[in-house]
This record gives structure tokens, C-alpha cells and sequence, in this order.
């Protein structure tokens, strides 16, 4: 991922590390002009030497102020760069995956993780400027002395090789903490969303605080505080090494040797000064390293939503004149049973303005087949056929553009997203007055004016955004349930014949048995699989129930 986003903004880059480059030499100049200023006998020279010093000062300012701002930008375009590439990735992913994976590493990779990336990015003229520095000064060093120069490489090697050990033992803990902090945005998202849960039960409430959530944030502050605290440690490890040399110099290293004080001066000018910039590089190297920690697992995720299916751009709706499931299979680990569910083979067909009600007890795989049926879970045996033809990876994406869901899970964007159309605004405002939500919400400019409603009310504005999309096959997954008595009437009763009427194949997950006859027929499932299809003869007419086999003649009809 940091090797992407290098190359993705690698003048940029070049351009900030070479004024970051300009700046550490500059800084490095004027060390060699204070020690030439401290050493000089005669007033002749303090003109040149003024002019120099003020030249190499005025340099070193201008060239960290432009490397900062041209970091700072470099940074801020690493950080969209990266959501908008893990925002792709994540609308082009196997849906099967994103549930797979789940929300919380998602929205832990879009947040703090690329934050840290993109921090990284801000530190690194830090890095730059200061390795500069320090290099810089080891040349000075080995100008004035190669001997007293010799040693200090020594020091500073010994200072490195420590600080490589304390880096490899601190990763450890950053990685571990990294890790904790996708289960901690989990925990954070069940904070907010099991809040009725919470407030019901002091006991769950307080145990969830302190086991779950409590343990969660204390794991990652303690790994994070160990591995920080690491480097820390390796720094001040770093500063006695140099203080240490600095006596060493000073008192026994330097003799008789020709302009001792100018060595003298100058390396403990030089050792002065570079524990600063060695000090400030310890520090932001583990942010370097944060970020390579922050990188993998965006690399580790987003190799996991890697693109199955071709994506295809927004167009209109496929010609839709029959649909066919034939001996369709999938299978998934239900966590209530422990074991692996199987849902089929199933065998149906649908075609427009047919009304299918699909009932069955909880857990018997209604809601997985409606997945099935409007392509987001990719069947695992048989073939799904639209006007005869294979649904397959290459055609997926063109085929779910048929459907209009509202499953029980439902999300409700702001926005209608529906291309924005001149009389977007107006359909809709006529649709939430037929709902009877005129009074509380309205459209305006492509978007609701608020969301802050009852579950039952905002399943009636996904309502309204299904018919906006106005597609030929709708899907409503235990739409009812959630509405009053009377609109429960107006849905089974007014809407569902309007959408008959106008052609459009409805299927309708339900319990509400005193409904059934006003479907065209009913589909009945047990434990994954299509057990009776009872067509109805009209409103209030009796049913004819046929045993589901894998023989059905619907499956010779599809072709």
C-alpha cells in the first residue's frame, strides 16, 4: 500500500524530498558556520562569514517551509486517495465477503488505518530532514578528525543495533494492538447500535463496559503504550550513548593534536547539536512504523475484496420477461445450529406481474434464496436464467440491476441516488403524501429531509425509493412487519395489486397468513428447501398444493 501510494505521487514526493534534502544541508552549514565563527581569531573575515551565515539560515528557513507544505499536501492526498481506493474495493467486492469479513474492519481500514498512513506521510519530511542532519554531521565529523570520527561510528552503531532490537520487539505489540483495534470498532458499533439492549439489562450493560468494550480499549492502550514505550526507551538509550561519546572526546580521544580547540569545538558543537535531530528521527520512526503496520492490514484487506464479478455503469434495467432458478444450490455456516446449512436444490421460475409470497419458519433459508434469487450471493450448483440465458461473473452486475430489495437489514441513504431526474423531487413528495409521511418528511433536492424516524416509517420511505427506481422485479423481505394495521392493508391490499397492474414481479417474504390469498401463489420452504408451491385461483379462492421435486417441470421450461 505505501509502495501504491509512492507511485501514485512520486513528483510530489520527489520534489518535497529534495527541498527536504536542501533543508537538512542547510542546517548542517550552519553548525560548520557557528563553529567557524567560534573559532575565528581575526575580525577580517566576520563580514563573508556574516553574509554566509545569513545566506545558508535564510536557505535552510525557505526550504523547510516549502518541503513542509508540499508534505502536508502530499499527505492529505495520500488520505483520499486511500478511502477512495478501499471504497472501491469494498463496492466491488463478493457481498458474501463483505458480510464475511464485516463492517468493523472495513470502517477501521477507512479510518485509522489510513489515517496513520497518511500521518506517515507528514512525519517523513521529519525523517528526511533530521537522517540528513545527522548524516551531515558524521561527514563534519570525519572533516575534522578521522579518528575521533572512527569512534563515533562505533557509538552510533552500537546506538543502531539497540534500537533494531527494541524495533523488532515493539512491531510486535503495534501489529497485536492494530488487530485488537478491528474488534474494538466492532464493540464501538454495538455500543451504539444495541443501545435499547443495554439500557434493559443493568447486569449486560456492565458486563459488556468492562469484559468486552473495557478489555478491548485496555488491550489496545497497553500494546500500544508497551511498543511505544519501546522506542522511548531505545531513544534515551541513544541520547546516553552520545552524551557518553561526548566525554569521551572531550577527555580522552583529542590530544596533542594540531588546532585542538577547533576539533574540540567542533565535535562537541556537532554532538550538541545532533542530539536533537537523532532524538526527533528515534521518535518518528515508530510512526513509520505504524504505518507499515496500518499498511498490511489494508493490504490484508483488500486482497480480500478483491473484484469477482464485472462492474458495469449505471444504465437502465435489463428487459425482464423470465426468470428462472433452476436447481440453484448454496450452502453457509449457520451459527445458531452449528453446522453447515444447505438451501436446495431449488427450482422456480417468475415472470411479470406475478405476485409470489415465500413463507416458511425462521432459519428455514427464505431470506438467503431471496439473496440467491436477486444476485448478491453467488449460487454454489445450478444456474439462474434471465430470459433464458446463464448468469454468470461476467453478466452478474447487469443482472441485479432488475431488482429493487428492502430487506429486513434495510439501509437508508440520505440521498435517492436515482440520477436525479427533473421531477425526482415531485414523484417522491407525491408518494410519501400517499404513505401518509407528507407531514414529517419531504424530498427535496434528491434527499430526505430527515431519517430520524420510526423503523416502521423509515421501511415505508425505502418504499418510496424502491418505486422511484422503478424496476421490474421488487423484493420486500418482512416488509409488513414493522407497519400498523392499516398499512398493512394498504400494502397487501392497494399496493402490491398496483405493482401487478403495472407489470412488475413481486416476491414477498411474510407471515401474514391472512394475506396468502392475494398472492398468485405461495412458496413454502423448510430447512432449505422448497417444499409446496400452492397457486392461488384468485382473491379469496382456494389453493392447489404440489410437493416440490427435483424433477419439476419447471425445470424442462427454463430451457
Amino acid at each position: 500500500m505505501l509502495a501504491y501510494l509512492i507511485q501514485k505521487s512520486r513528483y510530489l514526493l520527489w520534489a518535497a524530498g529534495l527541498t527536504s534534502v536542501v533543508a537538512g544541508v542547510c542546517s548542517v552549514l550552519l553548525v560548520a558556520q557557528i563553529n567557524a565563527a567560534l573559532t575565528q581569531n581575526g575580525a577580517a573575515e566576520w563580514s563573508p562569514l556574516a553574509w554566509r551565515f545569513a545566506a545558508v539560515a535564510l536557505g535552510a528557513m525557505v526550504s523547510q517551509m516549502v518541503a513542509s507544505v508540499l508534505f502536508e499536501r502530499l499527505s492529505q492526498r495520500a488520505h483520499a486517495e486511500l478511502r477512495q481506493f478501499i471504497s472501491a474495493r469494498a463496492l466491488a467486492a463478493d457481498f458474501r465477503k463483505m458480510e464475511t469479513l464485516g463492517g468493523p474492519r472495513v470502517l477501521s481500514a477507512l479510518s485509522e488505518h489510513s489515517a496513520r498512513v497518511a500521518e506517515f506521510f507528514v512525519s517523513f519530511p521529519t525523517i528526511l530532514v533530521n537522517a540528513i542532519i545527522v548524516l551531515g554531521c558524521m561527514v563534519y565529523l570525519a572533516w575534522l578528525s578521522w579518528t575521533v570520527f572512527a569512534a563515533a561510528v562505533v557509538v552510533i552503531g552500537l546506538g543502531s543495533a539497540g534500537y533494531h532490537l527494541a524495533h523488532l520487539r515493539a512491531i510486535r505489540h503495534l501489529d497485536v494492538a492494530s488487530k485488537e483495534q478491528d474488534r474494538l470498532f466492532d464493540h464501538f458499533r454495538s455500543l451504539v447500535e444495541g443501545a435499547k439492549e443495554l439500557r434493559l439489562n443493568a447486569g449486560k450493560r456492565a458486563r459488556f463496559a468492562e469484559l468486552v468494550l473495557g478489555r478491548s480499549i485496555e488491550t489496545v492502550r497497553r500494546e500500544r503504550a508497551t511498543g511505544m514505550s519501546v522506542f522511548v526507551l531505545s531513544a534515551s538509550w541513544g541520547n546516553f550513548l552520545i552524551y557518553g561519546f561526548i566525554g569521551l572526546v572531550l577527555f580522552v580521544l583529542v590530544g596533542d593534536v594540531p588546532d585542538r580547540a577547533r576539533v574540540m569545538t567542533g565535535f562537541a558543537l556537532v554532538f550538541v547539536y545532533m542530539v536533537a535531530p537523532l532524538e526527533t528521527l528515534l521518535m518518528c520512526l515508530p510512526k513509520a512504523n505504524l504505518a507499515r503496520v496500518s499498511g498490511a492490514r489494508i493490504d490484508e484487506l483488500t486482497e480480500q475484496l478483491e473484484r469477482i464479478e464485472a462492474e458495469v455503469a449505471a444504465a437502465p434495467a435489463p428487459a425482464f420477461e423470465r426468470l428462472a432458478l433452476a436447481g440453484v444450490r448454496h450452502q453457509y455456516f449457520h451459527e445458531g445450529a452449528n453446522e453447515v446449512f444447505a438451501l436446495g436444490p431449488v427450482q422456480l421460475d417468475f415472470r411479470p406481474g406475478q405476485i409470489t409470497f415465500l413463507v416458511g419458519g425462521n432459519g428455514s433459508g427464505k431470506t438467503t434464496l431471496a439473496k440467491l434469487l436477486v444476485g448478491l450471493y453467488r449460487p454454489e450448483g445450478g444456474q439462474v436464467l434471465l430470459n433464458g440465458a446463464v448468469v454468470d461473473d461476467g453478466n452478474r452486475d447487469a443482472y441485479r440491476q432488475c431488482f429493487s430489495a428492502i430487506f429486513s437489514d434495510f439501509h437508508l441513504f440520505e440521498h435517492l441516488l436515482d440520477g436525479g431526474s427533473a421531477d425526482l423531487d415531485e414523484r417522491g413528495n407525491r408518494l410519501l403524501s400517499k404513505l401518509l409521511l407528507d407531514h414529517k418528511v419531504q424530498v427535496k433536492d434528491g434527499a430526505f429531509t430527515t431519517r430520524q424516524l420510526s423503523q416502521g416509517q423509515r421501511k415505508r420511505l425505502a418504499l418510496v425509493v424502491s418505486y422511484l427506481e422503478d424496476r421490474p422485479f421488487l423484493v420486500f423481505d418482512e416488509w409488513a412487519a414493522d407497519q400498523d394495521p392499516v398499512f398493512k392493508e394498504v400494502f397487501y391490499k392497494e399496493l402490491l395489486p398496483e405493482l401487478r397492474a403495472r407489470g412488475k414481479c413481486v416476491l414477498v417474504i411474510s407471515h401474514d397468513d391472512r394475506y396468502f390469498h392475494l398472492a398468485d401463489r405461495v412458496v413454502r420452504m423448510e430447512d432449505g428447501q422448497v417444499v409446496a408451491v400452492e397457486e392461488e385461483s384468485g382473491a379469496g379462492g382456494g389453493a392447489v398444493e404440489r410437493e416440490a421435486a427435483s424433477d419439476w417441470r419447471l425445470a424442462s421450461a427454463c430451457g
